[in-house]
């Protein structure tokens, strides 16, 4: 198994950014309209400068989900190329598909990739950071556990996001698993045309 990316995010790409998106849809909205819409705009994806990857997910309640929802989730190279997105053609096709969406912004406070090629599969835990925390500490602590998870088979990547505005840790892991209702969020696709480069450092 090839070693996983370990580093700090700050010693990988130094201004990297977390992002995502979620479209909450109704109960009997047809969920295969958006599995159509996802395969028709993939190859797209693969294009968009500045982008390490972005998972696409879908929740469907007939798989055990709270709601029907559609999400983006990003891992930039940087703010720029998250702006250049947010203000370009693709971002104006999912506010004329779904409205504008409230993006939600992580700075990468750690970064670790494994060994697997593709992920079936996004989980996430949030924590809060409490006000006496060491953060110094507390990132080498994350670093450490990220290391163990990346060493798992079937993992993809597992990144934590900093939101310095809540003092919130968020953990977010992708895996070759097969998804159900209690492990986390289907992934419909995978597009990662920077994800190479950032193995390679």
């Amino acid at each position: 198994m090839a070693a996983p990316c370990n580093r700090p995010a700050a010693t990988q790409e130094g201004t990297m950014l977390v992002a995502r998106y979620r479209h909450r849809l109704p109960a009997d909205y047809p969920m295969d309209r958006i599995r159509a819409r996802v395969a028709e705009r993939a190859p797209a994806w693969d294009a968009i400068p500045g982008l390490i990857f972005k998972a696409v997910t879908v929740e469907e309640r007939v798989r055990g989900a709270a709601a029907n929802a559609y999400s983006s989730f990003y891992l930039w190279r940087d703010a720029g190329a998250a702006a250049d997105f947010l203000s370009g053609p693709g971002f104006q096709a999912v506010i004329d598909g779904f409205g504008r969406p409230q993006v939600e912004t992580w700075l990468p406070f750690t970064v670790t990739l494994g060994a697997a090629a593709t992920t079936l599969t996004l989980s996430e835990e949030t924590r809060q950071i409490g006000p006496d925390e060491d953060l110094a500490r507390l990132r080498e602590t994350e670093q450490v556990r990220g290391r163990d998870i990346a060493g798992h088979p079937g993992v993809l990547a597992t990144l934590v996001g900093l939101d310095p505005a809540t003092w919130r840790l968020t953990r977010f892991t992708l895996e070759a698993d097969r998804v159900d209702a209690e492990s986390g969020t289907e992934v419909a696709h995978l597009a990662a045309p920077g994800l190479a480069a950032l193995r390679s450092l």
